[in-house]
């Protein structure tokens, strides 16, 4: 009697628990061809449908318990989906068979390259250490394809940053944070275990003569190292754990946050990291040339200057503190004993905000300047900003990188455009911009950030945007004399990313601060070393602060100014 194999659709399994019997049948019939190949002879596939009823289905409990030989539109299915598995089974195989078949290959050739040794040939110069940026001809001389005469035989050290292998050659491009080099190795040294498996950033000295790059070929600074010699000096992960792994160009943004201590071995990210640090240079530079004096205020106050809803308080030995939102406040209290001074600092803000232009924490650029009007202020801020532009375009690697990164960048022409809030609002009104509100812009409106960016990149020049209306700007801004509703203030909007600078004149009459005071029901003795400034030969003062990443953002083209800091810290993200 032929055997019969049983298949239920309702309570079988495609498991060990079924065994194709009546009491514990396979769930499906592809999966009793597993088990029991359809082209075994005198196999009976014995079928049967649920043993539930469907709704409103009134079926004869005889009839649904009856088991039918599987029909051939089944059997043909399943048997098409068997053989799609056999044949996908046994590529798999084949190419598991291939794969270790390669793997053993591998092992054999590592095995054999641990038994190549190279060692340094004494009979050669010693060898210079050089960065890898350095290209001084007194110090470096290259082989050129013209002379048989030796180029300088140098010692660099680096991690590699790039790498592939040709027949007979290795190309590693090392990096070490000052520059990039092309190394070449050749004979025994690609033949070494340590080469054959090479990961990117492992750490490596490498020696050999430096040679100018053939014609029609192209290496950073048209230059190469010709190895003879090198040494291991620290190995990186590979397989998954891979730096390319970890940060992967299309990984998520989350994850290259975790993981922003490998992304700045990146080119793009170190490229502006090294923009950052000479625009502050710059910034420096400025300052010194119009006798401004860098002076450093403290990080932890117990005062406001923005509005307490953007502080981060913390416990002070018992006491209230906050870590400041700007250092204006204490920048004024320096003027009448050091003159115009500055200060490069954090500032911190606990705005809930997580658009491409806010962060929790910014380094801030700030300035007061004693003994002048709200006209020199504007002169001051447009000359200091196109002086740092100046700068660094005059700079050789700091231009490199902004035009790597930014190919489209030219200074800003001045004078820039200046324009009165009032002049903005009927600006928007206009071009139809509505408000948040999805209105249009009336006066006293506080123009979002959308809107104004759009207005910028519209109009496509720097804009001085100024006179806020007073109710709108903090405290401590002096109001316009010609028209009391507004203040002399400013912001500075440069295409693409919008505000970078914030600026105004500041109160300078004791009886007006006071009132501001009690305007914004504030209590006015936590300030009383800012207001004596009143007291004590008052003068007509202003300044600004600029955000630094925001700056950067423009000057190097970055969708967000998280790119523009070292370890961006923003809503939710406090690591690593």
């Amino acid at each position: 009697m032929a055997p019969s194999i049983y298949i239920d659709e309702d309570v079988g399994h495609d498991d060990a628990s079924a065994t194709g019997t009546e009491s514990a049948p396979y769930k499906t019939l592809l999966h009793a061809f597993v088990q029991h190949a359809p082209t075994t002879e005198g196999i009976q596939y014995l079928t049967r449908k649920s043993q539930t009823d469907a709704p409103g289905e009134n079926v004869d409990p005889a009839a649904k318990l009856e088991w039918k030989p599987a029909t051939k539109s089944a059997m043909r299915k399943a048997t098409n989906l068997w053989e799609q598995r056999k044949k996908k089974a046994a590529k798999q195989q084949e190419l598991a068979i291939r794969e270790k078949a390669e793997a053993d290959k591998r092992q054999k050739v590592l095995e054999e390259a641990k038994k190549v040794i190279i060692t340094e040939d004494a009979s050669l110069p010693k060898p210079v250490r050089i960065r890898l940026d350095e290209t001084d001809p007194a110090k470096v001389k290259l082989r050129t394809p013209e002379s048989d005469a030796p180029g300088t035989r140098v010692r660099v050290l680096g991690r590699v940053h790039r790498m592939r292998a040709q027949k007979d050659y290795v190309f590693i491009t090392l990096s070490d944070g000052y520059g990039y080099l092309q190394c070449i190795l050749t004979g025994d040294l690609v033949k070494t275990y340590d080469i054959m498996t090479l990961t990117l950033e492992t750490s490596i000295a490498i020696h050999g003569e430096m040679r100018a790059v053939p014609p029609k070929q192209h290496a950073p600074n048209d230059r190469e190292l010709h190895a003879d010699f090198f040494t291991i000096i620290g190995r990186a992960a590979g397989d998954k754990e891979a730096i390319t792994t970890r940060v992967a160009p299309d990984a998520d943004p989350q994850t290259l946050y975790d993981n922003r201590h490998l992304v700045l071995r990146g080119e793009t990210s170190s490229s502006v990291m090294k923009v950052r640090a000479a625009t502050l240079r710059a910034f420096r530079k400025a300052f010194e040339e119009n006798r401004m004096l860098e002076v450093t205020p403290p990080a932890m106050v117990q005062t406001q200057v923005e509005g307490g809803s953007t502080l981060f308080g913390f416990d002070y030995y018992g006491e209230n503190a906050y870590l400041t939102q700007s250092s204006q406040l204490y920048l004024e209290t320096c003027l009448p004993s050091l003159g115009d001074v500055f200060c490069v600092c954090p500032s911190f803000r606990a705005e809930k905000s997580l658009t491409r232009r806010h962060l929790s924490e910014y380094t801030h650029v700030e300035a007061e300047l004693d003994f002048i009007t709200f006209t020199d202020l504007l002169d001051h801020l447009e000359a200091m900003i196109c002086r740092v532009i100046e700068l660094l375009l005059a700079d050789p690697e700091a231009s490199k990188h902004i035009a790597t990164l930014n190919p489209d960048f030219k200074p800003p022409s001045r004078p820039f455009k200046r324009m009165k809030y009032s002049d903005a609002i009927d600006w928007l009104v206009e071009h139809e911009i509505p408000n948040e509100e999805g209105q249009p812009h009336k006066f006293g409106d506080d123009i979002a950030e959308a809107a104004e960016r759009k207005m910028t990149d519209i109009i496509n020049q720097p804009i001085f945007l100024t006179h806020f209306p007073a109710e709108i700007k903090a405290f401590y801004m002096k109001k316009d004399e010609s028209d009391r509703r507004v203040t002399e203030s400013v912001d500075v909007l440069m295409p693409g990313v919008g505000e970078i600078v914030g600026g105004s004149m500041r109160m300078d009459d004791w009886n007006e601060l006071m009132d501001a005071y009690k305007h914004e029901g504030m209590d006015p003795s936590p300030y009383y070393w800012y207001t004596d400034q009143r007291k004590y030969g008052t003068s007509p003062h202003g300044g600004y602060g600029l955000g630094l990443e925001r700056f950067l953002a423009w000057l190097c083209a970055r969708y967000t100014v998280r790119d523009c800091s070292l370890y961006p810290r923003f809503t939710g993200r406090c690591t690593p």
